[in-house]
């Protein structure tokens, strides 16, 4: 038995769970931790996208240090989370050499095409890596 699809989380799925804006893609993330409680997903989060929520958090949306850091703890802390440390650092740096993309998504499609999964995200740059597919969750 395979287990339940696993997803690499983008940033922009843990910052609508926490900030619930705008309130359609919130809803539509709340909806896929629900089901990662329940067993129905796997959700693998790396430490370069918590790292982002953290400060997107902190820089955006005002929120005070001590609670982004509860919040994120939090959420990671539930069950079908799963917080992950791995090294796709190079190949992202080889990605963003011809694709307009940020770093983290460069390092984030790196991760996906080694490992033959898809990526969980409301960001359309996805699409223009040609080796994974984007996961767009529904409200």
């Amino acid at each position: 038995m395979s287990g339940p699809p696993r997803y690499l989380v983008d940033t922009n799925i843990l910052l609508r769970f926490i900030t619930g804006d705008p309130a359609s893609q919130a809803a539509a993330a709340k909806k896929l931790f629900t089901r990662a409680a329940a067993g129905e997903v796997l959700l693998d989060c790396s430490a370069v996208i918590v790292a982002e929520t953290y400060y997107t958090l902190l820089s955006f949306y005002s929120v005070e240090r001590k609670v982004a850091a509860e919040k994120l703890s939090f959420l990671l802390q539930q069950h079908g989370v799963k917080l992950r440390d791995s090294s796709q650092v190079f190949a992202a740096l080889q990605s963003l050499q011809t694709t307009n993309v940020g770093f983290t998504d460069a390092y984030l499609a790196a991760g996906a095409s080694e490992e033959g999964v898809s990526v969980a995200s409301f960001d359309r740059d996805f699409n223009k890596f040609k080796e994974i597919v984007r996961y767009e969750p529904d409200a």
